[in-house]
């Protein structure tokens, strides 16, 4: 499986749209939203990784149990393709981002918390079957 994320930099926020495609047919097997802290120049923990390849596999942790990782992200690690809700704004129950340079997946931005900025809903059901669609993983770009 081959994927893209077309991104919209805003100044907290960086807004995507993920798209996968199937390499043998080239046809479109799946589409949702992407959430990213905003491009701060490929900081650790407050930025949006660069644009460019990557190749995206299966991972599991304590803390998500079923997720993506990227490889090979120019002086970052642990980059992942997780569920959460809040990039740039802070989770009202844990009072923290639920990202620190990861992406986040969904079906669509509202504003769940009242604050201005746009959260992503949806997301452990969009991360499941992007799961069941790639389980292996994926080669990504990324780009605007």
């Amino acid at each position: 499986m081959r994927a893209t994320i077309c991104r919209e930099y805003y100044e907290k926020q960086t807004h995507g749209s993920l798209i996968v495609t199937d390499e043998e047919t080239g046809k479109e097997v799946f589409k949702c939203r992407t959430l990213e802290l905003p491009n701060l120049g490929n900081q650790r923990n407050v930025s949006c990784i660069p644009e460019g390849h990557y190749d995206v596999d299966y991972r599991s942790s304590d803390k998500y149990p079923k997720h993506f990782i990227l490889n090979d992200v120019p002086n970052r690690s642990y980059i992942l393709i997780h569920q959460g809700n809040y990039a740039g704004s802070m989770n009202p129950k844990s009072g923290k981002s639920d990202i620190r340079g990861c992406i986040l997946v969904g079906r669509s931005f509202v504003d769940l918390d009242g604050d201005g900025l746009a959260d992503i809903t949806s997301s452990k059901a969009t991360l499941n079957k992007l799961l069941e669609i790639a389980p292996d993983g994926f080669i990504l770009e990324v780009k605007q």
